[in-house]
């Protein structure tokens, strides 16, 4: 299920019961009739607004927090709106579906294409080291005076072909 408004009423709820996300992790152990409930970082996935937050939850997970907080579960999920497993098949971990940002239109600088290529600064420079090494400039690196920027369109381009080959 997909919590509503970034889980706005979700964190509305809360404070209106007095709880936080430890103590409704608690209760969500009393409303479970198997008992388990869910963990405090489960909810705080759930409940949460940071860049850590999840919009969506098994169907399991959004009634045992509607139960505890004592709401309907349609005011703080979208019921019927994106189809789930009401469990997870997973054996490890649950299934996360992975959405790629758009392209940007522009030039990124380093920082940037570190938090959109999701690697470190410091793996890129290892990228530019090896490029110069072997005689070649990285794909997509353009130097901007003494500054570096970066074309995302020409790094991915060159990722997808090294990952292919």
């Amino acid at each position: 299920m997909r919590r509503l408004e970034t889980g706005a009423p979700l964190r509305a709820a809360m404070e209106a019961a007095g709880l936080d996300i430890s103590r409704l992790a608690a209760k969500t152990k009393d409303v479970d009739p198997q008992g388990d409930g869910l963990s405090r970082a489960l909810v705080g996935f759930i409940v949460g607004k940071g860049k850590t937050a999840r919009e969506e939850c098994s169907d399991h997970a959004a009634g045992l927090i509607a139960a505890a907080l004592d709401k309907e579960i349609d005011t703080l999920f979208a019921v019927g709106s994106v189809f789930l497993t009401p469990r997870s098949t997973s054996t490890r971990r649950s299934q996360i579906v992975e959405r790629r940002p758009e392209l940007p239109d522009q030039l990124m600088d380093q920082r940037q294409l570190a938090k959109f290529l999701r690697k470190s600064s410091s793996w890129i420079d290892k990228q530019i080291q090896l490029a110069a090494e072997s005689g070649s400039l990285w794909p997509g690196l353009i130097y901007v005076g003494s500054s570096r920027r970066f074309d995302p369109h020409a790094v991915l381009d060159a990722m997808r072909k090294r990952t292919a080959a």
